[in-house]
Order: C-alpha cells, then structure tokens, then sequence
C-alpha cells in the first residue's frame, strides 16, 4: 500500500488554515488537562526566531484546495538542545502512519541544524498515549523535567540524543 501524500514545508504560520488548526490543538490541549499543565503555545509563541515550525499537507503547493494533514515544531533551547512543540496530526486523518513521517521529518530537521539533543513534554492522560507511543517507537526515552518544566503528574517528558 503506497502512503499518503504528505508534503512537509517550514512555514511562517500566516496560513489560516494553520491558525484554525493550532487552535483547534489548543482546545484540545486546554479540554483534556488542567491548565497549570498546558503547555502547548498559541501563535505568537510560535512565530519566535528561536522556533522552526513546520506544517504539512496533502499538495505540495498547499494550494486552496488543500488539506493541513499535521503540524510540528522545534524549539532551540540552546545551542545543541531541542524541544519538539506543537505535534499534531489532523484528527481525521490519525492512524495512517503521517505523525511518525512528520516525527521523522522534525528529528532529521534537528540534526541538520546541528542539534545533538531533542526533549518533549507531552500529558500522561489517556488523551496522549498514541503520542507517547509514537515517541517510544521513535528511540525517544523518559527523562527528566528539563528547561523550566517541573515535575508535574500530569506530564512526562522524554528526550533523544541525535
């Protein structure tokens, strides 16, 4: 079975679709945890120097016509380490195998600038296993509250060394 298209570009979030989207995640983010434990960031958070964010989708032009199958994000913490931030795939289009590409896309992404470390923090509610599986299968391991997280039970927190 071929996969489906899936075309990954580094986007400067002036899409609306792409606002109507990362807000969609941020329901989401704010419905399933409380919210001294939401860390997801909104729009102007992302649109940071220190942020490569990166949308995709099922035309390579994202023309009109298109559809935002997921998004994803690297926060530089400093000079080697990384945070992925703002994961997502479109609800309708989960289970297809498109997080792990995009996975992938963020982790080579990573290295090609250099990074020696990527970490995340993702919810430990019910809500977020298929994402902590998906970061398992991807070589990512528990690790500690890094870069002004705490321990907090509704998160955990994983890293890769690249």
């Amino acid at each position: 079975m071929n996969p489906a298209p899936l075309h990954i570009r580094q986007d400067d979030l002036t899409d609306p679709r792409i606002a109507a989207f990362m807000e969609e995640h941020l329901a989401d983010m704010r419905r399933v945890s409380p919210p001294e434990s939401v860390h997801a960031l909104d729009l102007d958070a992302l649109r940071q120097p220190d942020i490569l964010f990166f949308s995709a989708w099922d035309d390579a032009n994202a023309s009109p016509s298109a559809t935002l199958l997921g998004t994803g994000a690297i926060k530089r913490l400093d000079a080697a380490h990384g945070e992925i931030k703002s994961m997502r795939v479109h609800a309708a289009r989960r289970g297809q195998g498109l997080a792990g590409r995009l996975l992938q896309h963020l982790i080579n992404e990573a290295r090609a600038h250099g990074l020696q470390r990527l970490s995340l923090e993702t919810g430990t509610e019910n809500f977020f296993a298929p994402a902590r599986a998906l970061y398992e299968r991807h070589g990512f391991a528990p690790c500690p509250p890094f870069e002004g997280y705490w321990n907090d039970p509704n998160s955990c927190f994983y890293s890769l060394t690249l």
